[in-house]
């Protein structure tokens, strides 16, 4: 980086960012292909991305309905492993069914599926994109239920330098910090972020005991960015990143912690013929403690000790965009290899462990893919295609007694096979003001080493892995309707159905108390789940959105309803998938003047299940966030936040004991920004 920086401030021509010819240098890749007018695409802006009361990405990406995880609770107080995201009510688990991507690069854990939130600070972040439904093939394969791309801040979002420091409710802090220097070729952005608080109680007032305590979090990141241009329309973009994250659960015996770095290095060439080199290397490491609950919550014992999940990402994608009159193609490839191993002591006595566990195992993508697109007068046609080549292999589990007896020794054969996945549509524009799209789509996702391999346990429910399980294939159809009846109005409102085809799911065995095969002793209070894959999950819906400026005063709001229903011909049949609500929603008004600014956001999502025999409902939740922003010099301004400022019981989880888990309560922040 330093050798990076010295480029840049030596570069021929180079002079301040004021003095410095326009620049040409982006940071970002290929340009958006015209044939996604045909999708149903919301972007959110830097402005936005910055006006969140928490700061925290997950709660960003709220804004858009129907992008959920699968827990409603923030990366502040959820177990690392229940924050997969997903779009369109297809829930069911914990790992992502959309594909997320920073600057390209795929993020979600190599092993679990899972995002590792605090790893992405709003403040380096210029756009996310999100696109709802599968089959993109330029993005690469995962995308399920949709895309969300993360682009990282560009030169002209960011001071020379800027710093924030805010305090919060419960002890908390955030603070965070950014250096950029830009020349005519090139810049070069240094960042840091930095986050605490003693937490709150987890579980609600009525159903907590003695051992039941507020769960403290510290979590920390860092990055590096340079992008520099090495021929007339050549850059060459080195990203180099890094996390850390203790959380615990509110119980002693539940900490956890992840950790990870991330390097990728992308060219890009711009012009008639446009192409994209790009190679990344993601590292992830994760610990976690699980314990039993005496009645009456009284005190805890160690049950499992999973010490160490090593898991790398590794891949790369290449692609060209010829220029070829109205026709926009982009033609090219990529491949992944993920591999990753769980390291567990389990089967406690007295209060040590006599047994240790070790599964795992390697997964591969490589594909081939193909997107064109047309814009012939008031019409715009786009097709799109990939083939993939997978591979599920060296699978194991091994269990053996820690005096040396070996109880497991599993090796699971080797699976390989192909997938074929596309999407295509149409939009007319009859008027000025008016858009009519019409697309379909088939997606596709691996499932996780941590589905395939690895068995787990939430409070007294256990849930046994499935090494078997096939990969899930998706169908879906949307028809929408685009409305610009203003400069800066849009309104957006778009029908689809989904048809989710051997959905991954924890399907109920049976209730405790026993010992079930694959993970033990399960205790009354408990129950024992399998993964399994579902005949279909069938989803249909509708999404409506709008935004827009009248003045200093804007607005946003996004709605979406889901009718999801198992169809599996067993006892789940006509049921709810778990974690998925019918309705959900996000409104936010905001005033802004010069660096004056004030906003408020009202969130809803509606009742849901726990689990997947619909027998344990989360209640219904709203929420008001408010912040406002008041500026005291030219580089100083300060700033109060409202996290569920009424106070709302936001219900994530309910136990086999009856026992309810909430959200985030009200937090109250205050704090100051330098930079411009």
């Amino acid at each position: 980086m330093k050798r990076f920086l010295w480029l840049l401030a030596a570069w021929p021509g180079a002079a301040t960012a004021q003095d410095a010819p326009e620049i040409v240098v982006t940071g970002r890749g290929l340009a958006d292909a015209p044939g996604d007018r045909v999708y149903d695409i919301v972007t959110l802006d830097r402005d936005r991305i910055l006006a969140s009361a928490s700061g925290r990405v997950e709660n960003v990406l709220r804004d858009v309905a129907g992008l959920q995880q699968f827990r409603r609770s923030d990366s502040r107080s959820a177990n690392p492993t229940s924050q997969g995201i997903t779009l369109r009510g297809l829930g069911g688990n914990a790992s992502s069914r959309a594909l997320l991507l920073l600057d390209g690069v795929p993020q979600a854990d190599p092993f679990g599926g899972w995002v590792a939130f605090p790893a992405y600070a709003t403040d380096r972040l210029g756009r996310i994109r999100v696109t709802r439904g599968g089959g993109s093939g330029v993005a690469g394969p995962g995308a399920l239920a949709g895309t969300v791309e993360l682009d990282s801040a560009g030169p002209g979002d960011l001071p020379p330098f800027a710093a924030s420091i805010a305090g919060g409710s419960r002890a908390s802090l955030d603070a965070r910090g950014s250096a950029a220097l830009v020349r005519s070729g090139g810049f070069a952005i240094l960042s840091g972020a930095y986050a605490r608080g003693n937490g709150f109680v987890s579980i609600v007032r009525g159903d907590r005991g003695p051992a039941d305590r507020a769960a403290p979090f510290e979590q920390a990141s860092a990055a590096a960015r340079a992008v520099v241009q090495v021929a007339p329309a050549t850059e060459l973009q080195a990203n180099i990143s890094g996390f850390t994250d203790r959380r615990d659960r509110g119980l002693d015996f539940t900490d956890n912690r992840s950790e990870g770095a991330d390097a990728s290095v992308r060219l890009v060439g711009r012009g008639p013929f446009g192409w994209s080199l790009l190679g990344y290397l993601q590292t992830r490491a994760f610990a976690s403690r699980f314990a039993s609950i005496a009645a009456g919550r009284a005190s805890t014992a160690l049950t499992l000790d999973q010490y160490n999940v090593p898991a790398t990402g590794i891949g790369g994608q290449a692609e060209i965009a010829p220029a070829l009159g109205a026709l926009s193609l982009r033609l090219g490839g990529d491949v992944r290899v993920v591999t990753g191993e769980t390291q567990e002591l389990y089967t406690y006595v007295a209060g040590n462990p006599t047994r240790r566990r070790v599964a795992g195992g390697r997964n591969t993508t490589a594909g081939l893919f193909a997107d064109a697109s047309v814009t012939t007068g008031d019409v715009v046609l786009s097709a799109g295609g990939r083939i993939d080549r997978w591979t599920i292999g060296k699978g194991r589990l091994q269990e053996a007694a820690l005096t040396g007896a070996t109880l497991t020794d599993q090796r699971f054969v080797d699976r390989q096979g192909w997938q074929p996945t596309g999407r295509g549509g149409v939009a007319w524009t009859p008027a000025d003001r008016v858009t009519l799209r019409l697309a379909g789509y088939r997606g596709w996702r691996l499932p996780t080493l941590n589905e395939l391999y690895r068995p787990f346990r939430v409070g007294a429910d256990a849930t046994a892995a499935e090494a078997t399980l096939a990969p899930e294939t998706l169908w879906g159809g949307e028809a929408g309707v685009d409305l610009r009846p203003a400069a800066g109005l849009r309104f957006a409102a778009t029908a689809f159905a989904n048809d989710l085809r051997d959905a991954i799911a924890n399907v109920t065995v049976a209730n405790g108390p026993g010992n079930f095969p694959g993970v033990g002793f399960v205790s009354a209070a408990g129950v024992y789940r399998r993964r399994a894959n579902l005949d279909h999950v069938r989803v249909r819906g509708i999404e409506l959105d709008a935004s827009g400026r009248l003045g200093a005063v804007e607005g946003r709001l996004s709605y979406a309803y889901t009718d999801a229903r198992v169809r599996d011909g067993g006892a789940l049949d006509g049921l709810r998938p778990a974690q998925t609500p019918a309705h959900n929603g996000s409104a936010t008004i905001g005033w802004r003047r010069d660096r004056w600014q004030a906003s408020a956001t009202l969130r809803h999502v509606a009742g849901q299940y726990e689990d997947d025999a619909n027998l344990r409902r989360l209640s219904a939740a709203t929420t008001l966030d408010l912040i406002a922003t008041v500026p005291a010099t030219r580089w100083l301004a300060f700033e109060a936040r409202a996290e569920n400022v009424t106070d709302t019981r936001i219900e994530t989880a309910i136990g086999g004991d009856g026992v309810v888990e909430r959200a985030t309560p009200r937090t109250l922040w205050f704090g100051v920004r330098l930079g411009g």
